[in-house]
């Protein structure tokens, strides 16, 4: 033996034969089946004494990120992208041109209110 070996390198203290009797019992599961859009499966696998209902309908996939369901010829579509919106666009599409143009005629006679000035 070398000296400053060690014979148990690269062991865990207390490690020893790995087998049924030292992990537990392991209890029984199904497994189920998701697809995306693309046609990527996924395999889950739940507890066997699990209620069906609990069982979701609709996972992500871990592949594609798409929704995967458990309907191999109808997976969920995919979801539609909406453009960046900027929050003008957002105030846009909540108020007319006149409401628009009546709010900004108040907060300038609110500025100059507080400024000491008069409308032009």
């Amino acid at each position: 033996m070398v000296a400053g070996s060690s014979a148990i390198r690269g062991s865990r203290v207390g490690a020893g034969p790995m087998g049924e009797q030292d992990r537990g019992f392991h209890a029984e599961r199904v497994a189920v089946s998701y697809w995306d859009a693309l046609g990527n499966e996924t395999v889950r696998y739940f507890a066997a004494n699990l209620p069906t209902e609990e069982i979701p309908d609709v996972i992500d996939c871990p592949q594609s990120g798409l929704p995967a369901g458990r309907d191999k010829e109808n997976p969920p579509l995919m979801p539609k992208t909406e453009p960046y919106k900027t929050h003008l666009a957002y105030v846009k599409e909540r108020r007319t041109d006149e409401e628009a143009a009546q709010l900004l005629e108040e907060a300038l006679q609110q500025l100059r209110a507080r400024r000491g000035t008069t409308a032009p």
